[in-house]
């Protein structure tokens, strides 16, 4: 039987990790089993708004959410796809930061000019996405018959 290895395991031995998604919580920017993710390690000192890391909650799961607020002892997080923000992280949690997307061949580095109004646009208006991502939600479950919900 092969043993499984943690993402903490595969980032110390090989330098980076590079995984399928899984969930769509960072859409539009990482689509589910779609996209691969390249991880690096976390760097030294604190990491920056808009950035996206890789952490581990205490129940075990792997997140990973973009940086939308750096404090003084944590980061405030939220998905893309989401507007229920998540309060508390901190800098032992984060075990690396996604470095590139790679679509359909091809490395969308997270320091492109693209990528970076991207982020301003989605991230600098996160009342507006948060309510439009909410009412979206809403309209979807109206349509859904009875029987389904």
């Amino acid at each position: 039987m092969p043993e499984h290895s943690t993402f903490e395991q595969e980032l110390a031995k090989n330098g980076k990790l590079i995984y399928y998604n899984v969930g769509d919580s960072m859409l539009p920017l990482i689509r589910q089993g779609r996209d691969l993710l390249e991880i690096v390690p976390k760097p030294a000192g604190r990491l920056h708004r808009y950035d996206i890391p890789l952490y581990r909650r205490s129940s075990g799961q792997y997140v990973l959410h973009r940086i939308l607020k750096v404090r003084p002892q944590d980061y405030v997080l939220c998905g893309d796809n989401r507007w229920t923000r998540e309060y508390g992280v901190t800098d032992g949690q984060i075990i690396g930061v996604l470095h590139s997307v790679i679509r359909d061949g091809k490395a969308l580095s997270m320091e492109c000019p693209k990528y970076r109004l991207y982020v301003h646009l989605w991230c600098d208006c996160f009342p507006v996405r948060a309510f439009l991502l909410r009412l979206r939600r809403k309209l979807k479950r109206m349509r859904k018959p009875q029987h389904e919900k």
